[in-house]
């Protein structure tokens, strides 16, 4: 299912995606060393309803993960990068941390993931790593205006993610989103201009670039939803939730 936004309904987009952006920026401020990740999870409950928001994930059960997803939050540490499943385990100096949330207001969901690094260790590599799928994110994004196609996104995310030297993996990637979070067209994060869905103003798309350092092969953790590096290496993830317009692109995650 496509789903096209009227005036009305992109504007609930856009309360939906300033409380996902204002979430993850407070998480992020309070994830410090001694952080628990089921502190995080408890937090992000709390902010969510706090919001009058609802959550994406706490019932979510698709095919790719083992039963209801049952917290608010993924949270993903060092070699973790996709769907981390909040357990007890405390930050430490230097760990790689993704938050990455999609909430629900007003019959409209948004999706959003940042990735950095807790406390004052910052090794070069993770930096980069980080800025990597910041910089792919962006380009992603610019590429997104009506007219466009899909083909064009993945084209612009995966030269940047290829170009600073790691593999791209292309099971899960960016997604169309609305009333629901997980919608069509999947948004690969590598492709080819000028193929896939041609973009309308209304379309509402969730961005993700992620990599992995060394490799781009996943395994599923025992928790049935974590998935790791298949080597170990450390991974990030950044992810926006873009309103197509008829200017371009408005990115609806953006925090203040």
């Amino acid at each position: 299912m496509i789903e096209i936004l009227n005036p009305t309904l992109l504007a609930r987009a856009r309360t939906t995606g300033a409380v996902v952006a204002d979430i993850l920026q407070t998480l992020k401020g309070r994830s410090t060393v001694g952080t628990n990740l089921l502190d995080i999870d408890r937090w992000a409950k709390e902010m969510i309803a706090g919001a009058g928001a609802s959550s994406c994930y706490v019932d979510y059960a698709p095919s790719f993960g083992r039963g209801p997803f049952g917290h608010y939050i993924c949270t993903a540490v060092n070699d973790a990068v996709l769907h981390g499943r909040p357990h007890d385990y405390t930050l430490a100096d230097g760990d790689l941390l993704t938050l990455d949330l999609a909430v629900s207001k007003g019959g409209i969901a948004a999706d959003a993931a940042i990735s950095f690094l807790v406390g004052t260790e910052k090794p070069p590599e993770s930096v980069a790593m980080i800025d990597a799928t910041e910089r792919a994110l962006a380009a992603g994004i610019s590429a997104a205006g009506p007219g466009a196609r899909i083909g064009d996104i993945s084209h612009a995310i995966g030269t940047v993610l290829s170009e600073a030297g790691y593999p791209v993996n292309t099971e899960f990637g960016g997604h169309g989103i609305g009333s629901t979070m997980h919608q069509d067209p999947h948004v690969p994060n590598t492709g080819r201009p000028g193929r896939g869905y041609t973009l309308r103003p209304g379309l509402l798309l969730a961005l993700e670039p992620w990599v992995m350092a060394d490799t781009a092969r996943l395994v599923t953790d025992a928790d049935g939803w974590t998935l790791r590096s298949a080597t170990g290496c450390r991974t990030a993830h950044t992810e926006h939730t873009i309103a197509v317009t008829d200017d371009g692109a408005e990115i609806l995650t953006l925090p203040k």
